[in-house]
């Protein structure tokens, strides 16, 4: 890390765009993982310089910021101690506590990496995703596991997972550790959610190996995840199968070339020229083994955290860069004294300035060009904690990402695009979700428009031949009055189609569902008359009835508008009480907004559907006692199947409607409703107008009342 911030910082003093004739310092102390050493760093750096070339003795630090620690306690510490003076500290290594992202506690607290709340409730996620619902939990004793660890646990109950028991340890806690062991081996639960640093992992899998302790599965976090130094063969039968997660690594250009070279100084010192050149001739001509020159101590620090150092160093240059009011080709002005706070407010300034930049394709972080810098900062800011987890788990927590945009300096969270809105695919910008509904325009809109149309225009058609043999024995043995009235009623029930498709409106919603049951009743009620009717001729035949007295037109005119007007009252019922209403449904779609119309009272909708299939369910029956009257002269068989057709469409209707909605939920409805009038249309008057047309000779009052079928 140290390597990344001296070459951050060697890249700007060469530099001609920032800092202009300016060069950038820097003072790196070794904290060695202690709280104690870190407080005596933190001392160091506020103090003024032991001496100075001026008059005076002392003065104030000319330490402008500080690239904060690793540990969260430890920056805890060195947050609080700066706070009163305004220091910026910029954390840049693994993610930190929740609790540093309080301003008013930690007022010059800036991260070039998120909190761990995000990371803490995916944690909970990917244990759910895979179906573990009885796990253990580890986390080290210090702010970053104790806050990761509550809001683990906190998730964890939220989402119904049950923790067997929850344990922690500091690595200087011998004791504690021993007893975490113990905890672990007796325990039952088999997944271990462990939020802990590397240097506590690494005392806990010594520990489970020297136990024997085996058939762990363990959920890790980015503090321990990728750390190479915990792979060993003692190690692998526990850590072998874990889950984690890791900060996304990014390159930085011409890094790999400076440690490169850097190493070869270190190992190879050929190039020093100081002294007799000659010692060093043999180094230079000579191949040398790279083996013997490892050291596992100095290893070269992971890219995934490295970028977050040089993003931290880039930040505070472009603050002071603003604040000595730099320009490219006319220098910094001289004779200005800037205070720390200064940088403080003005890095806090400048991320705010340029977080709705427009950048485009983003480069790389070198070849940035004026406000880019900042731009990126903030958003892989947010991407560290949020769109990582859905590259990482893919569809697990899709729903936590689709609607993250941009960040905010100095929040720990996203935010949430509004409700019509929702994230384009860099997460950076809300973008309008595509609006669905059934259109006119759109190929199933269209077919379904020429099925209405056809089955409309074939019924007027049936009307008109219908009229046109009005006084032939086919059209008036069948009650030509109600057959009309049916034809009629059955126009309008292909025409009520049409207001499902199309935009949703007020209107139409309200037409809907209403038009249809009061035209569909009337056919039904219509059919129910004629089956009466026959059932009725029938019985009159029988010597000394007079039943078809009490059933003549006038009563069948009554029966139609009686069924029919108790489906109107309902219909009025439900306009008036809870109508249908647009509405945009925001709720089973992320990417997409569905225009559909709420039912206002579900009990209104089904009971216009309950009653016209008790009608249905009724004419059925009338129409199953009538199967044995004359052929010639009977239609309940042709009733019968219209019926069945009627049914079978409904039922299967009934599951498509408890479906997420869509347009394809209004198509498969909009089929019922044409299914049940084609089935109405095609059983009762085709075989008639088969008659008319092609077998006129049957068309006879002798022949209607012979034997034989129709």
């Amino acid at each position: 890390m140290a390597q990344t911030m001296i070459f951050a910082i060697e890249e700007i003093n060469r530099s001609q765009r920032l800092l202009p004739n300016v060069s950038v310092g820097y003072r790196i102390y070794d904290t060695c993982g202690s709280r104690l050493s870190s407080m005596s760093a933190t001392m160091a750096l506020m103090n003024g310089p032991e001496f100075t070339a001026g008059d005076r003795c002392n003065g104030q630090s000319p330490i402008h910021a500080i690239i904060g620690e690793t540990e969260s306690s430890a920056t805890v510490i060195l947050s609080r101690t700066t706070g009163p003076f305004k220091i910026p500290v910029v954390r840049r290594f693994f993610f930190f506590s929740f609790s540093l992202s309080d301003k008013k506690d930690y007022p010059s607290f800036f991260r070039t990496i998120a909190s761990d709340y995000h990371q803490s409730r995916a944690l909970a996620y990917i244990v759910k995703h895979f179906g573990w619902s009885w796990v253990g939990a580890v986390n080290s004793d210090n702010d970053y596991g104790n806050n990761g660890m509550t809001i683990f646990l906190n998730t964890a109950q939220e989402e119904g997972i049950c923790v067997e028991y929850s344990v922690k340890f500091y690595r200087t806690e011998p004791d504690k550790l021993q007893k975490v062991v113990e905890t672990i081996k007796k325990s039952t639960a088999k997944v271990i959610v462990a939020f802990l640093t590397s240097s506590e992992m690494y005392n806990l899998l010594e520990q489970l190996s020297i136990q024997n302790i085996t058939g762990l599965q363990m959920i890790g976090v980015e503090g321990w995840i990728t750390a190479k130094n915990l792979i060993t063969p003692n190690s692998f039968h526990v850590l072998g199968g874990s889950l984690g997660f890791a900060v996304r690594k990014n390159d930085i250009e011409g890094f790999a070339d400076y440690v490169i070279k850097a190493f070869w100084k270190t190992v190879v010192p050929c190039s020093q020229t100081e002294g007799n050149s000659s010692q060093y001739a043999v180094n230079c001509n000579t191949y040398q083994d790279l083996l013997l020159l490892k050291n596992y101590n100095e290893d070269v620090p992971e890219q995934r955290y490295s970028s977050n150092v040089y993003k931290a160093v880039y930040a505070v240059v472009h603050s002071l860069h603003s604040l000595l009011k730099c320009k490219e080709q006319a220098g910094c002005e001289k004779g200005l004294t800037i205070q720390p706070q200064q940088v403080n407010k003005q890095t806090n300034k400048q991320i705010i300035e340029f977080l709705y930049v427009n950048t485009g394709n983003l480069q790389a972080i070198s070849q940035f060009q004026g406000k880019l810098l900042l731009f990126v900062l903030s958003l892989l800011r947010c991407s560290s904690g949020c769109s990582f987890l859905a590259k990482d788990l893919n569809k697990i927590i899709l729903s936590l990402t689709i609607m993250i945009i941009t960040f905010f300096p100095d929040s720990n969270n996203c935010r949430q695009c509004p409700g019509e809105y929702w994230s384009n695919a860099e997460k950076n910008k809300c973008v309008l979700k595509a609006v669905e509904f059934l259109s006119f325009t759109e190929i199933m809109g269209i077919v379904l428009v020429f099925f209405s149309l056809f089955g409309a225009g074939l019924t007027v058609l049936i009307a008109i031949l219908f009229y046109s043999k009005k006084d032939t024995p086919i059209v008036k043995a069948n009650n030509s009055e109600l057959s009309f009235l049916l034809l009629f009623s059955l126009v309008l029930c292909f025409l009520c189609s049409l207001t499902f498709i199309g935009r949703p409106t007020e209107w139409s919603c309200m037409l809907r569902h209403s038009a249809f049951g009061i035209t569909f009743v009337l056919c039904i009620s219509c059919v129910l008359g004629k089956t009466i009717v026959v059932l009725m001729a029938f019985k009159a035949t029988l010597p000394g009835s007079n039943i078809m007295k009490w059933f003549g037109p006038a009563q069948q005119r009554l029966s139609v508008l009686a069924f029919t007007l108790i489906q109107v009252l309902i219909c009025v019922l439900w306009l008036k009480i809870s109508p249908p209403f647009p509405y945009k449904n925001l709720k089973y779609y992320n990417e997409k907004i569905v225009l559909d119309c709420s039912l206002g009272s579900t009990v209104g909708f089904w009971a216009v559907l309950g009653y016209i299939g008790l009608l249905a369910v009724l004419c059925f029956i009338l129409a199953f006692l009538a199967r044995k009257l004359p052929d010639k002269f009977n239609e309940a068989k042709f009733i019968t199947f219209s019926m069945l057709i009627f049914c079978a469409v409904w039922i299967t209707f009934i599951p498509s409607y408890v479906s997420p909605p869509g347009k394809f939920t209004v198509a498969v409805e909009i089929f019922a409703i044409l299914a049940s009038s084609f089935g109405l249309l095609c059983c009762i008057f085709v075989p008639k107008c088969y008659i008319i047309l092609c077998k006129p000779e049957q068309n006879t009052k002798q022949h209607l009342m012979g034997k034989g079928s129709i």
